[in-house]
């Protein structure tokens, strides 16, 4: 098992995990994802500010995080815990379906939240969707402390919820 940044050969390979893992969640019940988001263009970006990782197995791209440190506009009314100004955010974390329950979503935080701490960051920061419960267990078993509800309207009727991990 390997982490690194992402490569623009990787491109593919994301947007075919990404939409993996939305027919995944969708025949879960889960309408977290959309036909138009994540895009290509999201992760091209993503990978242009250097902040798109690849978790790769036996030398394929198996998941991906991004790991930000811009604040989305979407954030800024959310009271954090701590100051809007040494923090990342962690977007488009996925794992294809095949290998999930395998422990590698916590892999990718692990070396998310270390990059935190080795780049002293206070604090990390992400959104997850309120009818994946799966996700909220995850985050939340990693200390993470439920904040705020935000309103994508672009993705779904229904909220996410913030959450951040002080370090």
């Amino acid at each position: 098992m390997n982490i690194r940044q992402a490569e623009t050969p990787d491109l593919n390979n994301i947007i075919n995990i990404t939409k993996a893992c939305n027919l995944f969640m969708r025949s879960k019940g889960i309408f977290q994802w959309t036909d138009e988001y994540p895009s290509l263009d999201d992760f091209k970006n993503d990978f242009e500010r250097n902040e798109l990782y690849v978790l790769e197995k036996e030398d394929n791209v198996i998941g991906c995080i991004v790991i930000s440190t811009f604040m989305d506009e979407i954030y800024k009314p959310v009271k954090w815990l701590t100051p809007n100004e040494n923090n990342i955010y962690i977007h488009r974390i996925a794992i294809h379906p095949e290998y999930q329950g395998m422990g590698y979503a916590q892999k990718l935080m692990d070396f998310a939240e270390n990059y935190a701490k080795t780049n002293n960051y206070t604090s990390v920061r992400l959104d997850t969707f309120s009818q994946n419960k799966r996700n909220q267990r995850f985050y939340e078993v990693r200390g993470y402390q439920r904040l705020e509800n935000i309103s994508i309207p672009q993705q779904s009727e229904h909220p996410f919820y913030c959450y951040e991990n002080v370090l």
